[in-house]
C-alpha cells in the first residue's frame, strides 16, 4: 500500500499559478506569500487557518465528499489571504487536477519493481478527486491493482476502514502487508492492522530521487 500526495506525486509550485492573483490593492503576492498558499492547499494533516463552523465541518469531512473539500479548501485560501472567490477558485482547480501533479523521480522504477516481483500495489489516499488520471498518462495504472480513495470507500486514514478496504483489494494479509506513507500520524495507522510501514519524506520532487526504492529495498526489495 502506498500513499500518493507526498509520496508518489508532490503538486508543485508553478509560478504561472500567481502570476494574476494580487491584492485588492493591485499589488501582486510576493514570494513569500505565494510559498505560504502552496503550504495551506499541500498540508496532509491538521488545519492552517481558523475557520468559522461551517469551515471547521468541511475541513474535517473534506476527504469524504467533493463538495465539502471545495468547500473547505476554498475557505482556507480566503482565510489565507486571497482576496475573492474567483481567484481562490482557479487556485484550487489546480489542486486537484491530476495534471498539474509531479511524480517522484523514483515512482515509476518502484512501481515496476513491484510489477515485476508480483507485489500487488494498492494506492491509498485520503482525497476528494479522482488521481488515476495521473497514473494512466504515464501508462501507471496497469501497475496498479486499486486506488483506494477515502470519498469512494467512506474512511480516511489513520481509521481503519480505508486500510481494510485496500487489504481486501489486494487479497492481502497485514502481517505481510507494507504501508509506505510521509504521515506517521495518516499512513501510520495501518500498524494497528498489524502492517509494516515505512515513512518518506514530502520534500519536493527534485530533492528526493530515490526514497521509495530505498524504502522498499529496506523491506527486501532491491531493484536490479
Amino acid at each position: 500500500m502506498i500513499d500518493f500526495s507526498g509520496t508518489l506525486f508532490r503538486l508543485e509550485e508553478d509560478e504561472s499559478w500567481y502570476a494574476d492573483l494580487v491584492h485588492p490593492d493591485g499589488a501582486r503576492f510576493d514570494v513569500h506569500e505565494t510559498a505560504e498558499l502552496m503550504r495551506r492547499m499541500t498540508a496532509p494533516v491538521g488545519r492552517t487557518v481558523e475557520l468559522d463552523e461551517a469551515g471547521r465541518h468541511a475541513w474535517a469531512h473534506r476527504d469524504l465528499d467533493p463538495a465539502l473539500h471545495r468547500a473547505a479548501y476554498l475557505a482556507v485560501l480566503l482565510a489565507g489571504g486571497v482576496p475573492d472567490t474567483e481567484q481562490a477558485t482557479r487556485l484550487y482547480e489546480r489542486l486537484v487536477d491530476p495534471a498539474e501533479w509531479e511524480p517522484y523521480p523514483d515512482t515509476g522504477a518502484a512501481l515496476e519493481l513491484l510489477a515485476a516481483r508480483a507485489v500487488p500495489v494498492a494506492v491509498v489516499s485520503n482525497i476528494a478527486f479522482d488521481l488515476r488520471p495521473a497514473f494512466a498518462a504515464r501508462g501507471w495504472d496497469r501497475l496498479v491493482r486499486a486506488f483506494t480513495l477515502s470519498y469512494e470507500v467512506g474512511a480516511v486514514k489513520p481509521e481503519p476502514g480505508i486500510f481494510e478496504a485496500a487489504l481486501k483489494e489486494l487479497g492481502a494479509a497485514p502481517e505481510r502487508t507494507l504501508m509506505i506513507g510521509d504521515s506517521a500520524e495518516a499512513d501510520g495507522g495501518a500498524t494497528a492492522l498489524g502492517c509494516a510501514f515505512a515513512e518518506v519524506p514530502p520534500l519536493p520532487t527534485a530533492e528526493r530521487p530515490d526514497a521509495l526504492l530505498a524504502a522498499l529495498a529496506a523491506h527486501g526489495l532491491r531493484h536490479p
